[in-house]
């Protein structure tokens, strides 16, 4: 992976993250640097969670194959906002449980 790619997949991973946190709005931490972490977090779990789908049950959606410089855009969505909400989710839990 060059330098040109590797920008095209961070810009794309800002963008997952961006609309996972408007899907679920809560803060994010870290600003732009914890948008970015959790949309390349996010990029791989929703890859991954859609391998397993597409091996185990031959899920075969049409929008579900949506790419940009081979990132598959819903399920990047996807894994981002599952992330999101974990993080947010021990952020709290560790703040109340203190």
């Amino acid at each position: 992976m060059d330098i040109p790619q590797l920008l095209i997949k961070l810009l794309i991973a800002l963008f997952c993250a961006a609309v996972a946190d408007v899907l679920i709005p809560r803060r994010v931490p870290g600003g732009i640097t914890g948008l970015i972490l959790i949309g390349l977090a996010g990029i791989w779990l929703g890859e991954w969670g859609f391998a397993l789908l597409k091996r185990e049950f031959g899920l075969s959606w049409a929008v579900l194959y949506w790419q940009v410089q081979d990132v598959l855009i819903v399920p990047a969505v996807i894994g981002c906002a599952i992330i999101l909400y974990v993080v947010t989710a021990f952020m709290r839990w560790a703040r109340y449980g203190s």
